[in-house]
């Protein structure tokens, strides 16, 4: 069969994650990320942590933070809770006088690198002070070039900072703002839902347990499409495409899914759990008829709306300051 791929929007695929140096990525929309607030005002301020991926990837998260950062000082801290990015976004809202910073997990799941997150900020024991063997993890070191050729910095590491913080725990596989996201999403490639079917592809973990969770609050956002149009059947899915053994597994069931929805003149709507882009699935569904727009869950109003409750919920408190840890602990 033909891959018939609706393009309403311009390819968003994500083949790699790479990250943006630490000036694209330094102040949220350029000048904007000061207008409407001074700096006497701005003794509260929130890091977003994002994915980060190519250069479109990282522009639709700071388009979509664009009217945010006129409400308040933000900065990105981009890569997967990497010591050197968070450093780097912290110390910028220092410089512009913030005090308490609300770090906003811009994740599809909540559990993705919280603890790591914590003891990085030095809120929990885990992560040594910055040390001769980091040299070169710094300000610039974990973002690789502004053409896309860099990589991710796992090394671990406890940041230098006098603020307090608070953390969010709700990924966007919980927020009901996503619910209608998808709802917008299957709006834009539907036409007769009597003989479609829908699939939602994200991402997943390694772990068995954390994935069925992901299926089962990915699943809850995908209700308000039910209610939606009467479509024959709303599926969810993970590829867990960075786990062989796993993916093989997924990738069999999700082509069967296509493949079967597809018979009797049925159509099958894709969409993607993802933030921004198609991620790998042209390559899974290869051969297979669908419709797909290409988009994530951005750009839209959704996210941009969920970022905003984060940093409001996360603003009212309570905040907690580092830690004191004796050396090597």
């Amino acid at each position: 069969m033909t891959m018939l791929i609706t393009r309403r929007a311009s390819l968003l695929g994500l083949a790699g994650v790479v990250l943006v140096s630490a000036a694209s990525c330094s102040s949220v929309a350029g000048s904007t990320a000061h207008a409407g607030h001074s700096t006497s005002e701005a003794a509260t301020g929130a890091l977003i942590m994002a994915h980060g991926g190519g250069a479109v990837w990282n522009a639709e998260v700071e388009a979509m933070l664009a009217p945010l950062s006129k409400e308040h000082p933000i900065e990105i801290a981009f890569g997967m809770a990497e010591a050197a990015s968070l450093q780097s976004g912290v110390k910028r809202l220092e410089a512009r006088g913030v005090q308490r910073i609300a770090v906003v997990r811009l994740f599809i799941s909540g559990e993705s690198w919280y603890e790591r997150t914590e003891q990085i900020l030095g809120l929990v024991p885990g992560a040594e002070p910055q040390s001769g063997e980091h040299a070169g993890h710094g300000e610039h070191a974990s973002h690789g070039s502004s053409g896309g050729g860099g990589g991710h910095s796992m090394a671990l590491w406890r940041i230098e900072t006098k603020s307090s913080f608070a953390l969010s725990k709700q990924g966007l596989s919980e927020a009901p703002e996503m619910s209608e996201v998808l709802v917008e999403r299957a709006r834009g490639l539907s036409k007769d839902p009597s003989r479609e079917s829908v699939l939602i592809i994200g991402h997943g973990p390694e772990d068995d347990g954390e994935n069925q969770r992901w299926l089962t609050m990915i699943d809850q956002r995908a209700e308000a499409m039910r209610r939606l149009a009467p479509f024959k059947r709303v599926q969810v899915e993970t590829l867990r495409e960075d786990w062989p053994d796993k993916r093989v597994v997924s990738e069999a069931r999700i082509r069967s899914f296509v493949e079967q929805a597809g018979q009797d003149n049925g159509r099958v709507l894709v969409i993607p759990y993802r933030v921004s882009g198609f991620g790998p699935y042209a390559n899974v569904l290869k051969g297979l008829s669908y419709e797909a727009d290409q988009k994530g869950l951005l750009p839209s109003a959704g996210v941009e709306h969920w970022v905003r409750r984060q940093i409001k919920e996360l603003s009212a408190g309570p905040f907690r300051a580092p830690q004191q840890h004796a050396h090597g602990v």
